[in-house]
């Protein structure tokens, strides 16, 4: 229903701006991040309507999310109060000691790598994040937040062209990604 935008402050005023040339009309607020992630999201969530029943946190980085993938993730948030989409782990994942050495083999089967939108009922989100800040606790999503307090996030299936762009080589594939959508593959 709306967006509100947490930004680095150099960046809010061309925020702004893009969200009035591209018409872009949910986009009611554009705040100030904090010094963390979760201190970005918490202040964000703070600046929602009162009446939010559901807060969904989407990343800048990742551009390609698409409208079914949101709608899916609200839809089992709705259901259950915690959600967030997940993609099963392609490659062999292995913890590693401090010598570079492997410490451990983790079973494939049971891992997923978590994609956004990640979606909450506002009071929960607003809870764990305040929770995590105020104890000093390192969260790298929201979900582990909402974990850090002993509640379930159930994941439903992500999409791979939900890519997160941090390399070089993400944008070259998002690129391609965007060609092809624009092809009507």
């Amino acid at each position: 229903d709306e967006i509100v935008v947490a930004a680095r402050e150099e960046d809010l005023v061309e925020i702004s701006r893009l969200c009035n040339t591209y018409g872009i009309s949910k986009c009611v607020k554009v705040v100030r991040g904090g010094e963390s992630r979760a201190h970005s999201v918490f202040l964000a969530a703070l600046e929602a309507s009162p009446e939010t029943a559901l807060l969904a946190v989407q990343d800048g980085a990742r551009p390609l999310v698409t409208p079914e993938l949101i709608d899916r993730v609200i839809t089992a948030a709705a259901r259950c109060g915690a959600a967030a989409p997940a993609l099963a782990v392609k490659d062999t994942i292995k913890t590693v000691r401090e010598d570079g050495a492997v410490a451990e083999t983790l079973e494939r089967d049971v891992l997923r790598a978590v994609q956004t939108p990640q979606v909450f009922e506002a009071s929960l989100l607003k809870a764990a994040l305040q929770s995590a800040l105020e104890s000093g606790a390192v969260v790298t999503d929201d979900c582990s937040a909402v974990e850090r307090l002993g509640k379930a996030v159930f994941l439903v299936e992500g999409e791979e062209e939900n890519l997160k762009i941090t390399t070089p080589v993400d944008l070259i594939l998002a690129e391609a990604i965007l060609r092809a959508r624009e092809e009507g593959r």
